[in-house]
């Protein structure tokens, strides 16, 4: 695969630093990715890991530290410098314009872009370069119709076709499934052994660091707590240098679901257009008791999103009933705190937050307008929303400069934080959610997991979409598999077989 580029390089970091006023993010993190390597670099969030790759890429200028590529000491003043050196990063939130078409977006992406584009030339060019891809992409659709998983395939590809030939790739399966993370990484994996590529992971994952990495380096609160080669180290190891000697939420046993537990939601015969336009969302069947998470397992884009938006009405469905407790669901606000109904939607800041608005008012939503008693009241009082954020922030761990920041400050992990502890606070008989734990770190991962247990031993439905695997067989009692719009495969959770699922999400039924 040689003609994808240049040959693989390595780099290195010596006493790397960066302060941001009296805040030290880095402090003296020396660092060397071999070239050919596939390097894993572990850490909570809020350990220094972007703020190291982003020195690396030119985007900071680090306060203290040295870079060396191939051995040869190098000034990185911006991302210009980096990418002239071969080195590139994918992030965890895409970076490509939605408007455009794949093709388009290769394209435009590259230095000279030729005033008038010979799209027929182009088009041959980029028909030869996928033949070398291991995944196919639709290049002719428009970068917002692809599924997240496609978004990030295609980051990586554009990369590739910059000829970049160091690669940081920032937590690049949090939105893929099993078979396309082991697919993407494999090919990654593949390009390192044959000297193509060098890569830098950042990943909370360990079975895919233990995977694919051969090295790993550990940081925490800014520094170095540790490397080793990944052949020599449990699981159990890499933890301990992440996450010292901080408890990891455990999850609650699980009740078995108690026969003859209500059913809380049922869809039959749900119809409803997707994205394009063009394809039908088909949901024939799907209950869920008290007391028990159904998980929906799939691909991205193949159909959850608009499952989840007909469920949290923000899309209209052409036929077919969703009924709560066996009344016709409709997702209004009054229909949600009658009937008890809880929502968690995946990238919680865009979906479930107002993000200019503080972190108590976005906090009290469900709540700002009754009294303690749950009944509406006529005038709202911000010290009672105060108050009631200050409990919640306690209970749920949120931390936040003050409650008056807007949430949208918050990290990823705290935002997630403050959408559970609005929606799992009070009577939950129903909860709705989708992708709870994309991108966070390893220890929010197992509160917020926990958290789901708890309310599913309290009593409540939880409906769990999630392109996490491991997730749903971690907290699924039954798992659906729904494939091209529509749910195509049925599992309780004892007879789950991992193999059986992946073949039913790639539509090999």
């Amino acid at each position: 695969m040689s003609d994808l580029g240049k040959r693989a390089v390595g780099v290195e970091t010596i006493g790397m630093s960066m302060r941001f006023g009296a805040f030290t993010a880095l402090d003296d993190v020396s660092i060397k990715v071999p070239a050919g390597s596939f390097h894993a670099l572990l850490g909570e969030n809020g350990a220094g890991k972007s703020t190291l790759v982003k020195c690396i890429m030119g985007f900071y200028h680090p306060t203290a530290g040295d870079i060396l590529v191939d051995g040869r000491e190098v000034g990185i003043a911006s991302p210009k410098d980096a990418s002239a050196l071969g080195l590139g990063m994918v992030y965890q939130h895409f970076t490509l314009v939605p408007s455009l078409t794949g093709a388009e977006n290769l394209v435009i992406s590259r230095e000279k872009v030729p005033g008038i584009i010979d799209w027929r030339k182009e088009r041959a060019a980029l028909a030869q370069f996928m033949e070398r891809m291991p995944f196919k992409l639709p290049l002719d659709v428009k970068v917002d119709e692809l599924a997240a998983g496609e978004k990030q395939k295609l980051e990586i590809i554009k990369q590739l076709y910059l000829g970049r030939s160091f690669l940081v790739l920032d937590e690049p399966t949090s939105v893929l499934t099993p078979g396309e993370a082991q697919e993407v990484l494999g090919l990654v994996r593949g390009m390192t052994k044959a000297g193509d590529l060098t890569v830098l992971m950042i990943s909370h994952k360990f079975h895919e660091v233990t995977a694919f990495a051969d090295d790993i380096t550990v940081l925490r609160k800014g520094r170095l707590t540790g490397t080793g080669k990944v052949s020599e180290l449990s699981h159990k190891q890499m933890a301990a240098m992440m996450i010292g000697d901080q408890p990891i939420a455990a999850l609650d046993s699980r009740a078995p679901v108690p026969v003859g537990a209500r059913q809380i939601l049922t869809v039959k015969a749900l119809k409803a257009p997707d994205r394009t336009g063009l394809k039908t969302i088909n949901i024939g069947e799907l209950d869920v008791k008290s007391g028990e998470i159904v998980g929906v397992a799939g691909i991205s884009g193949n159909g959850q999103k608009e499952f989840l938006e007909v469920l949290a009405g923000q899309r209209t469905r052409d036929a077919g009933d969703v009924l709560v407790k066996g009344s016709p669901y409709g997702a209004s606000r009054a229909e949600a705190r009658t009937l008890n109904v809880r929502f968690i939607p995946e990238e919680p800041l865009r979906n479930a937050c107002a993000p200019r608005m503080t972190v108590a008012e976005n906090m009290a939503f469900r709540t700002f307008d009754l009294n303690e008693a749950g009944k509406p009241i006529s005038w709202i009082r911000m010290s009672a929303i105060r108050d009631y954020a200050t409990r919640l922030v306690e209970q749920f761990k949120v931390k936040t400069a003050s409650l008056a920041s807007p949430i949208s400050s918050l990290s990823g992990g705290n935002v997630q934080r403050a959408v559970l502890a609005r929606e799992l606070t009070g009577e939950v008989d129903l909860l709705i959610v989708s992708n709870p734990c994309f991108g966070l770190d390893f220890s929010a991962v197992a509160e917020i997991r926990a958290r789901i247990m708890r309310a599913r031993n309290a009593g409540a439905a939880v409906l769990l979409m999630s392109e996490d695997l491991d997730e749903l067989l971690e907290l699924s009692d039954r798992i659906f598999v729904m494939s091209d719009g529509a749910l195509v495969y049925e599992t309780p959770i004892a007879k789950a077989s991992v193999q059986t699922i992946g073949e039913h999400m790639a539509g090999h039924h």
